[in-house]
């Protein structure tokens, strides 16, 4: 093969896959021009690469929601910096997949084998993508909320672009009152779920291992404190109620007023209408990484 035939393979294999002109040219060499084998034998580099990178850790990324017809997704991808988080490829990654992310009702397994526009899947993607920026990158969660018979809001906290942040809410409401009514509403108990990271909505859907372990950290403390026996069991009692409600939405203070409960605002935005919280999902980008 002539030097300038070369020369134009190795470029048109940069531009295909975003990898250096030297992996190119010794790609090309080693699969005697043939574009379609480079790639191939770049992409196992690319994953062997990429391997390497998994044992760092990603906090860092952005979290993006897309919505259509009264249906959101939310996806938050990882990398290890924010100089990455802002990188227009990685953007436009996340972008992306945020939109098949509601085809695939926020399903992981469905969302990963999916076609991107390149014809390719979102792991293969991935996989190109980490081995181009030559940063760890992780999809690290997805969520869906379904439209049939709710009435369903988003907010995503001081968004980078349109939907996409560090932070990201979506909530779903079912109530006879219409969705435009009930709009600056949405967006207000959004944004507070976003502010105080509810664990639940109310007591009876925490976990219960979570609180029986934090009743057990309470007695314990309180124990080591010197406290009287007698009035441990109602200390803990007491404090383990405070609990409950800091961690679950509707006992906590509003975030607009203070002095009242999410569940008292609830009743009076509803009326003699109907306004019942049915779910919510809360992203923070790098949340307990």
């Amino acid at each position: 093969m002539q030097p300038k035939d070369t020369l134009e393979k190795v470029k048109k294999l940069r531009e295909l896959t975003g990898v250096g002109f030297k992996d190119c040219k010794n790609a090309i060499d080693e699969n005697n021009g043939d574009i379609e084998k480079s790639i191939e034998f770049l992409r196992k580099k690319g994953i062997a690469k990429a391997n390497k990178k998994m044992q760092r850790v990603a906090a860092d990324g952005l979290v993006s929601i897309y919505e259509k017809d009264n249906k959101f997704s939310i996806v938050e991808v990882n990398s290890e910096t924010d100089f990455v988080a802002k990188n227009e490829e990685f953007i436009k990654f996340v972008e992306s997949i945020s939109k098949i992310a509601l085809s695939t009702s926020g399903k992981m397994n469905d969302l990963l084998i999916s076609k991107m526009e390149n014809n390719k899947t979102v792991n293969d993607n991935l996989v190109a993508l980490i081995a181009k920026i030559g940063e760890k990158i992780t999809l690290r969660r997805t969520d869906f909320i379904d439209s049939e018979n709710l009435i369903n809001f988003s907010y995503t906290h001081t968004p980078t672009k349109n939907n996409l942040g560090k932070i990201g809410v979506i909530i779903s409401l079912e109530s006879d009152k219409k969705k435009d009514v009930l709009k600056e509403f949405g967006k207000q108990l959004s944004m507070h779920v976003a502010a105080l990271s509810p664990l639940a909505i109310d007591k009876d859907d925490i976990d219960v291992n979570l609180i029986n372990k934090e009743k057990e950290i309470i007695t314990e403390e309180l124990t080591n404190s010197g406290k009287d026996p007698k009035i441990i069991e109602k200390i803990a009692n007491g404090k383990l109620n405070k609990f409950i409600s800091d961690n679950t939405l509707l006992n906590q203070e509003w975030i607009l007023e203070p002095k009242k409960k999410v569940k008292d605002v609830l009743k009076e935005i509803a009326g003699i209408n109907k306004i019942v919280i049915k779910r919510f999902v809360r992203f923070k980008v790098g949340e307990g990484v």
